[in-house]
């Protein structure tokens, strides 16, 4: 059977081909390897640090998109890590001790990247942090058999990003971003048949930008994105659209798939973007981290309540063993500011509490599910003991629990000033509501160093953790 999507996504494909064609342009089409994708016609996740996390992409495949990126993951922070199956949920990981003293209190090990074989298969797209060629074929060699493609970050105007000359950086310096993809396409290309992409922004002018997309082009990758800003801009302006066209003209020109990003709102709204601009697919990051339906069509059911995505996201996190202030953290982005479900969840230590605080009691096997989560984890709840069995007799399972609520009490507070600060550079004009209590305050520099500095930061709050289905199939 024809999905609605596939009804509306076609039409949209041939406007762009035929619009070319009137134009004059070429055609062809970069070949894609056997086990690549290709983006044409694809509405995708964007690639998010924090927001990109393996229970937020099955979100996003579960209501329609096409393909997933995984959040930009740091050369250095793959590089030495080791893979591993899970043996309860059969989640790929890639796993490092942790480095910093901070993680090394809170975790034995740190899990850098985690994938799940199953659900996304086929549809996966590894994104690298990277500013020199020969790191980038080494962390690329590590997942490109575990994933569908290879994406480098060219576009993040972040420090944690940009300091070392990656992300954005790179727009500054073209010919190493023109090397790390040549390098990519000779050794990762032929051997793990997988196409290899790039992700930027516009630059000052369009001449500037034309010129440097027809250098990517010209190395053999098989899709670009663009982000309609401006290194300097921040997400509250609003994106700018006066080059799109060109973009999507000279990577045709070259059979290169091009991918509009930045304001994209759902599937609907993408497939208008790509009908006025003659792109051949969309990403959409903002409208998806505050609730990953908006990959749905109107046709299909539209936008679900924040309810019933909250439901089945913190279900995907439980079953992919999702690390729990990150799943805190999506619960923030995703349940509204002004719900009362708001502050509710601000105190929870554990996924039990989670549950109860959103109303979900009533299903039996998510409380289970929760339960064993929690034991798996050793999560407190909120009285601070242990959430497993144990007796109270027994000294060190009480300073066990004790210590394992110190540190939950860190994790959360360095989890919600890390949502607050970037609530205010992103200019959240609530911000300042959702300050927590003098008493909640920590010293982020000391406690979180790790939670804001490059590499291993960055890569190790890209985890997961599992337990069942979705909470009602739609």
């Amino acid at each position: 059977m024809t999905s609605v999507t596939e009804e509306t996504t076609a039409p949209v494909l041939a406007a762009a081909a035929a619009a070319a064609a009137a134009a004059g342009l070429t055609q062809k089409r970069v070949p894609i390897p056997p086990r690549g994708v290709d983006y044409r016609g694809k509405i995708v996740l964007a690639p998010m640090v924090r927001s990109g996390e393996l229970p937020s992409r099955l979100l996003a495949l579960h209501y329609g998109a096409d393909l997933v990126w995984g959040p930009e993951t740091i050369d250095r922070a793959m590089i030495g890590t080791t893979r591993r199956v899970n043996p309860r949920n059969h989640c790929i990981e890639w796993t490092r001790v942790p480095t910093n003293n901070v993680k090394k209190e809170l975790f034995d090990e740190s899990v850098i990247y985690r994938i799940d074989p199953v659900r996304e298969a086929g549809r996966h797209i590894f994104q690298i942090g990277t500013s020199d060629p020969a790191r980038a074929v080494e962390c690329a060699k590590l997942v490109a058999a575990d994933v569908s493609g290879i994406d480098v970050n060219a576009g993040c105007p972040k420090p944690f990003s940009t300091h070392a000359g990656m992300g954005a950086a790179l727009l500054r310096t073209p010919e190493k971003l023109v090397s790390i993809l040549e390098a990519l396409v000779a050794e990762i290309k032929p051997a793990f048949d997988i196409g290899i992409s790039v992700k930027i922004r516009l630059l000052e002018t369009p001449a500037e930008t034309e010129a440097l997309v027809r250098r990517l082009c010209a190395t053999g990758i098989t899709g670009l994105t663009i982000h309609c800003r401006t290194t300097p801009m921040r997400p509250r302006e609003r994106a700018i659209r006066g080059q799109l066209r060109m973009i999507a003209d000279v990577c045709h020109e070259f059979g290169v798939a091009c991918l509009v990003n930045g304001d994209v709102e759902g599937r609907d709204h993408a497939l208008e973007l790509m009908a006025e601009y003659g792109t051949d697919g969309a990403m959409i990051a903002t409208c998806a981290e505050k609730n990953g339906s908006c990959f749905r069509a109107k046709a299909d059911g539209g936008l679900a309540t924040w309810e019933e995505a909250v439901a089945k996201y913190v279900r995907f996190a439980m079953e992919v063993e999702n690390k729990f202030h990150n799943t805190k953290f999506m619960l923030t982005q995703m349940v509204p500011g002004k719900s009362p479900k708001y502050r509710e969840l601000t105190p929870c230590k554990s996924y039990g509490k989670i549950i109860e605080v959103l109303g979900l009691t009533g299903d039996e096997e998510l409380v289970e599910m929760a339960r064993r989560t929690d034991e798996l984890m050793k999560l407190v709840t909120l009285d601070g003991s242990s959430s497993s069995s144990s007796s109270g007799n027994d000294k060190s399972k009480v300073e066990a629990a004790g210590d394992d609520k110190k540190k939950h009490d860190l994790t959360n507070n360095v989890a919600q000033q890390e949502n607050l600060k970037r609530k205010r550079e992103d200019g959240d004009e609530d911000t300042e509501k959702q300050q927590p209590p003098p008493s909640m305050r920590i010293n982020v520099s000391e406690a979180g160093e790790a939670a804001t500095t490059a590499a291993t930061s960055v890569a190790e709050q890209q985890s997961s953790q599992p337990v069942a289905a979705a909470v009602a199939a739609s």
